[in-house]
């Protein structure tokens, strides 16, 4: 090992002693004040730094070095402006070198500028805490300190600012919900259900793909849940490329007018299955609190049945045993009843048939939709309901995953398209020999 030579060896305290350079001194300075006032003020003043540098190193690679003359250069710096890019949830202002042609003829962009001053990341930050229940006053202080400098020369976090930003991001959302074209998407289920805000009622609608990604499909606003206004809306998803002829089972809650709609855009016999805990809940609320638990208990071991038959015999004894009793109930118990077995009349059991029963998928959509909406005190107008709701969709959908039990969703595909109609009865039972005909 070779060894050091003694006078280049300096003791503890004389490392103490020896000064930085002044440079280093004011840098390293800068960097302990912005890192008090919190990481991202940090890393703010630093990215500041590094995208003046990357401009500068832009200008010179287009144009070339300063103070060296170049007779074969095709561009020129022009200066400086103001401007300004997003860092930190905020616009922030720089300043921006300028170039121009060498002949002088028009200006060259400076493709770094460019890509940071993009304003997408403030507007996904302005939806995100807006959807998170942030207020238009409260925007900035929700942020994270980016340094008092930085804080002080910021825009665009006014209220008004805010409030601009997060409604055109809204429309944004509402366009892109109410465009999506649906020609190419294979559906298996279609869930419909109804959200009421501010004394109105938006039916939403969500499908559920052959390979089981849940898609929010759209929204229409009327007074009621009335079968024209579903209507209205099933007909758009037909009019945005969805084929009414392919096999697709309806989930609703059993609202009348839902029915109604789904027969009248895709047939008589379009396959609709009732939601087990809505008609459960509206057979209950009918009964005294001390026959609902026995009641509840038998419509679900009925419906956890796997033999349609024996399933319905279950409950229409019920039906008959509540008719002697409480015939409101049993009334309630009879509409229907058939739609409820939907799902076991088409063979589906398991963890697709615990999915499917009911509108759960569609009320967690439902659910996180009216959280997005909590804090909002008073609704202007149709647009700001519409619009609140489609960005309340979208924000749900980027937290879907597929449905428990989607591997049998080709079984449930098969059995829709197999099952008999007026057209075709015997397609269902492949093994039915066709008897001959009579002249």
């Amino acid at each position: 090992m070779k060894k050091v030579p003694l006078p280049k060896v300096a003791t503890a305290a004389e490392v103490i002693e020896s000064p930085l350079p002044a440079q280093i001194q004011e840098a390293l300075g800068e960097l302990v004040g912005a890192a008090r006032e919190g990481l991202l003020a940090l890393s703010v003043g630093v990215g500041l730094g590094v995208v003046h540098e990357l401009m500068e190193a832009e200008v010179t690679e287009v144009v070339g070095p300063k103070g060296k003359h170049n007779p074969d250069r095709t561009a020129k710096r022009h200066g400086h402006e103001d401007g300004s890019m997003t860092l930190g949830g905020r616009r922030v202002p720089v300043s921006r070198p300028r170039m121009r042609t060498a002949d002088d003829e028009h200006e060259l962009p400076v493709t770094t500028y460019e890509y940071f001053a993009d304003r997408d990341p403030l507007t996904r930050a302005v939806m995100d805490r807006m959807l998170a229940g942030v207020s238009t006053r409260k925007f900035a202080q929700a942020g994270e300190p980016v340094g008092s400098d930085v804080e002080d020369a910021s825009t665009t976090t006014s209220k008004s600012s805010v409030s601009e930003m997060f409604i055109a991001s809204t429309r944004t959302a509402l366009g892109e919900l109410m465009g999506r074209r649906l020609d190419d998407i294979r559906l298996a289920v279609m869930m419909l259900d109804g959200l009421e805000i501010a004394e109105r009622t938006h039916v939403v609608a969500l499908a559920i793909t052959t390979e089981g990604v849940k898609i929010p499909l759209g929204l229409w606003e009327g007074s009621t849940e009335n079968a024209r206004l579903v209507g209205l809306l099933l007909a758009d998803l037909v009019d945005r490329g969805l084929d009414p002829e392919q096999a697709i089972l309806f989930v609703i809650d059993g609202g009348k007018a839902l029915r109604r709609a789904i027969r009248d855009v895709f047939g008589e016999h379009a396959l609709v299955h009732r939601c087990h805990r809505h008609k459960e809940r509206n057979i209950t609320d009918l009964l005294p609190e001390r026959d609902r638990e026995q009641v509840r208990v038998r419509l679900r071991a009925a419906w956890s049945l796997t033999d349609h038959e024996l399933a319905r015999e279950r409950l229409q004894l019920l039906a008959s045993e509540l008719d002697q009793t409480w015939p409101d109930a049993a009334r309630s118990l009879h509409e229907g009843l058939e739609e409820t077995l939907t799902l076991t009349r088409l063979g589906i059991t398991g963890q697709l048939a615990k999915t499917l029963c009911s509108t759960n998928p569609c009320e967690s959509m439902i659910e996180i939709v009216r959280h997005t909406q909590r804090n909002v005190k008073r609704w202007h107008d149709g647009d700001m309901r519409k619009r609140w709701t489609a960005a309340g969709m979208l924000e749900a959908e980027q937290q879907f995953r597929r449905i428990i039990g989607y591997r049998d969703l080709a079984k449930l595909v098969t059995a829709i398209e197999r099952h008999p109609t007026p057209h075709n009865p015997a397609r269902l039972d492949h093994t039915k020999v066709a008897e001959p005909a009579t002249v």
